[in-house]
Protein backbone atom coordinates (compact mmCIF):
# COMPACT_ATOMS: atom_id res chain seq x y z
CA UNK A 1 0.00 0.00 0.00
CA UNK A 2 2.66 2.71 0.80
CA UNK A 3 4.45 1.94 -2.51
CA UNK A 4 1.00 2.70 -4.34
CA UNK A 5 0.88 5.71 -2.32
CA UNK A 6 4.58 6.40 -3.26
CA UNK A 7 3.90 6.20 -7.23
CA UNK A 8 0.44 8.20 -6.58
CA UNK A 9 2.77 10.72 -5.48
CA UNK A 10 5.57 10.88 -7.86
CA UNK A 11 2.91 10.96 -10.64
CA UNK A 12 1.26 13.67 -9.26
CA UNK A 13 4.73 15.97 -8.77
CA UNK A 14 5.78 14.99 -12.60
CA UNK A 15 2.47 15.80 -14.11
CA UNK A 16 2.37 19.16 -12.11
CA UNK A 17 6.08 20.07 -13.40
CA UNK A 18 4.98 19.19 -17.13
CA UNK A 19 1.59 21.00 -16.52
CA UNK A 20 3.98 24.10 -15.49
CA UNK A 21 6.32 23.68 -18.03
CA UNK A 22 3.54 23.75 -20.34
CA UNK A 23 1.94 26.76 -18.64
CA UNK A 24 5.35 28.88 -19.26
CA UNK A 25 6.00 28.20 -22.90
CA UNK A 26 2.29 28.90 -23.65
CA UNK A 27 2.83 31.91 -21.70
CA UNK A 28 6.02 32.46 -23.58
CA UNK A 29 4.40 32.13 -26.98
CA UNK A 30 1.77 34.26 -26.04
CA UNK A 31 4.05 37.26 -25.16
CA UNK A 32 6.08 36.30 -28.41
CA UNK A 33 3.16 37.07 -30.65
CA UNK A 34 2.01 40.07 -28.76
CA UNK A 35 5.21 41.27 -28.89
CA UNK A 36 5.35 40.45 -32.49
CA UNK A 37 1.85 41.75 -33.47
CA UNK A 38 2.18 45.36 -31.70
CA UNK A 39 5.97 45.89 -33.35
CA UNK A 40 4.75 44.86 -36.74
CA UNK A 41 1.58 47.07 -36.60
CA UNK A 42 0.93 49.52 -33.88
CA UNK A 43 4.12 51.03 -33.11
CA UNK A 44 8.26 50.25 -32.78
CA UNK A 45 10.94 52.20 -31.01
CA UNK A 46 13.70 54.00 -33.30
CA UNK A 47 16.40 56.62 -32.68
CA UNK A 48 16.91 59.69 -34.71
CA UNK A 49 20.89 59.78 -36.14
CA UNK A 50 22.04 63.18 -37.28
CA UNK A 51 20.59 66.84 -37.21
CA UNK A 52 18.74 66.71 -40.23
CA UNK A 53 15.58 67.07 -37.89
CA UNK A 54 16.90 69.92 -35.72
CA UNK A 55 15.56 71.64 -33.25
CA UNK A 56 12.51 69.50 -33.35
CA UNK A 57 14.39 66.49 -32.98
CA UNK A 58 17.84 66.01 -31.55
CA UNK A 59 20.78 63.26 -32.83
CA UNK A 60 20.23 60.41 -30.22
CA UNK A 61 16.77 60.80 -29.76
CA UNK A 62 14.64 58.12 -29.35
CA UNK A 63 10.98 57.79 -30.62
CA UNK A 64 8.04 55.52 -30.95
CA UNK A 65 6.58 55.56 -34.34
CA UNK A 66 2.76 55.29 -34.63
CA UNK A 67 1.90 52.77 -37.15
CA UNK A 68 -1.78 52.60 -36.70
CA UNK A 69 -2.64 56.19 -37.47
CA UNK A 70 -1.81 55.53 -41.30
CA UNK A 71 -4.27 52.66 -41.33
CA UNK A 72 -7.12 54.40 -40.74
CA UNK A 73 -6.63 58.13 -42.14
CA UNK A 74 -4.22 60.05 -44.64
CA UNK A 75 -0.82 61.54 -43.61
CA UNK A 76 -1.05 65.36 -42.73
CA UNK A 77 0.83 68.49 -43.85
CA UNK A 78 3.61 69.07 -41.29
CA UNK A 79 3.21 65.73 -39.91
CA UNK A 80 6.68 63.79 -39.25
CA UNK A 81 6.60 60.40 -40.69
CA UNK A 82 9.53 57.78 -41.16
CA UNK A 83 10.11 55.50 -44.25
CA UNK A 84 12.83 53.79 -46.04
CA UNK A 85 16.23 55.06 -47.81
CA UNK A 86 16.22 53.22 -50.65
CA UNK A 87 19.68 52.76 -51.18
CA UNK A 88 20.55 51.52 -48.11
CA UNK A 89 19.48 48.48 -46.44
CA UNK A 90 17.91 49.11 -42.75
CA UNK A 91 18.52 52.46 -43.50
CA UNK A 92 15.34 55.28 -42.43
CA UNK A 93 14.37 58.62 -42.69
CA UNK A 94 13.00 61.07 -40.48
CA UNK A 95 11.47 63.97 -42.12
CA UNK A 96 8.28 66.64 -42.02
CA UNK A 97 5.65 66.18 -44.71
CA UNK A 98 5.48 69.69 -46.66
CA UNK A 99 3.15 69.15 -49.89
CA UNK A 100 0.52 66.69 -50.24
CA UNK A 101 -0.75 64.50 -52.91
CA UNK A 102 -1.73 66.40 -55.70
CA UNK A 103 -0.04 69.81 -55.26
CA UNK A 104 2.64 71.61 -56.89
CA UNK A 105 5.51 72.42 -54.64
CA UNK A 106 8.41 74.93 -55.67
CA UNK A 107 11.05 76.65 -53.89
CA UNK A 108 11.98 80.42 -55.09
CA UNK A 109 14.66 82.36 -52.30
CA UNK A 110 14.48 80.09 -49.78
CA UNK A 111 10.42 80.23 -49.49
CA UNK A 112 8.27 76.95 -49.79
CA UNK A 113 5.40 77.44 -52.45
CA UNK A 114 2.27 75.56 -52.37
CA UNK A 115 0.31 75.83 -55.73
CA UNK A 116 1.92 79.04 -55.98
CA UNK A 117 0.99 80.28 -52.89
CA UNK A 118 4.13 80.48 -50.03
CA UNK A 119 3.70 78.46 -47.15
CA UNK A 120 3.29 79.81 -43.42
CA UNK A 121 5.20 77.22 -41.55
CA UNK A 122 7.45 77.65 -38.60
CA UNK A 123 9.59 74.36 -38.71
CA UNK A 124 12.49 75.42 -40.77
CA UNK A 125 14.86 78.39 -39.12
CA UNK A 126 16.96 79.25 -41.71
CA UNK A 127 16.69 80.29 -45.12
CA UNK A 128 17.25 77.71 -47.64
CA UNK A 129 20.53 77.69 -49.71
CA UNK A 130 19.90 74.66 -51.65
CA UNK A 131 16.80 73.68 -53.70
CA UNK A 132 17.42 71.17 -55.32
CA UNK A 133 15.08 69.64 -57.82
CA UNK A 134 12.22 71.39 -56.28
CA UNK A 135 13.75 74.97 -57.89
CA UNK A 136 11.63 74.05 -60.39
CA UNK A 137 7.55 73.22 -59.96
CA UNK A 138 7.39 69.58 -58.77
CA UNK A 139 3.93 68.33 -59.02
CA UNK A 140 2.82 65.72 -56.61
CA UNK A 141 0.88 62.13 -58.07
CA UNK A 142 -2.06 60.89 -56.47
CA UNK A 143 0.25 58.92 -53.36
CA UNK A 144 3.03 61.23 -53.36
CA UNK A 145 4.87 63.23 -50.74
CA UNK A 146 7.29 65.93 -50.57
CA UNK A 147 9.56 65.97 -47.33
CA UNK A 148 11.84 68.24 -46.25
CA UNK A 149 14.05 68.22 -42.60
CA UNK A 150 13.86 70.96 -40.17
CA UNK A 151 17.10 71.48 -40.45
CA UNK A 152 16.71 72.58 -43.84
CA UNK A 153 20.81 73.17 -44.89
CA UNK A 154 21.53 70.13 -43.34
CA UNK A 155 18.73 67.76 -44.52
CA UNK A 156 18.82 64.95 -47.35
CA UNK A 157 15.29 65.41 -48.32
CA UNK A 158 13.36 65.02 -51.69
CA UNK A 159 15.20 68.41 -52.96
CA UNK A 160 17.77 65.21 -53.30
CA UNK A 161 17.12 62.67 -56.00
CA UNK A 162 18.55 60.47 -53.99
CA UNK A 163 15.35 60.65 -51.81
CA UNK A 164 12.88 61.71 -53.91
CA UNK A 165 9.18 61.92 -53.45
CA UNK A 166 7.91 59.74 -51.06
CA UNK A 167 4.94 57.11 -52.01
CA UNK A 168 2.17 56.46 -49.43
CA UNK A 169 3.35 52.99 -49.41
CA UNK A 170 6.72 54.14 -48.21
CA UNK A 171 5.58 55.81 -44.74
CA UNK A 172 6.32 52.93 -42.10
CA UNK A 173 4.56 55.55 -39.60
CA UNK A 174 4.35 58.44 -38.24
CA UNK A 175 6.61 59.72 -35.10
CA UNK A 176 4.45 59.95 -31.81
CA UNK A 177 6.56 60.09 -28.62
CA UNK A 178 9.89 60.60 -27.47
CA UNK A 179 11.23 58.80 -25.45
CA UNK A 180 14.79 59.29 -24.57
CA UNK A 181 16.80 61.56 -23.10
CA UNK A 182 14.50 61.61 -20.23
CA UNK A 183 14.41 65.32 -19.91
CA UNK A 184 12.30 65.46 -23.68
CA UNK A 185 10.24 63.03 -22.90
CA UNK A 186 6.73 63.36 -24.29
CA UNK A 187 4.58 63.67 -27.39
CA UNK A 188 5.71 65.01 -30.41
CA UNK A 189 4.55 68.43 -31.68
CA UNK A 190 2.97 67.66 -35.48
CA UNK A 191 0.46 70.95 -36.33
Amino acid sequence: MENFEYEEEKKDRSGGIFREIVSFLLYVAVVVAATFLIIHFVGQRTYVSGSSMENTLSDGDNLIVDKLTYRFSDPKRFDIIVFPFQYEEDTYFIKRIIGLPGETVQITDGTIYIDGEALEESYGRQVMRDFGMAEDPVTLGEDEYFVLGDNRNDSTDSRDPAVGLIHRDQIIGRAWIRIWPLSKIGILRHQ
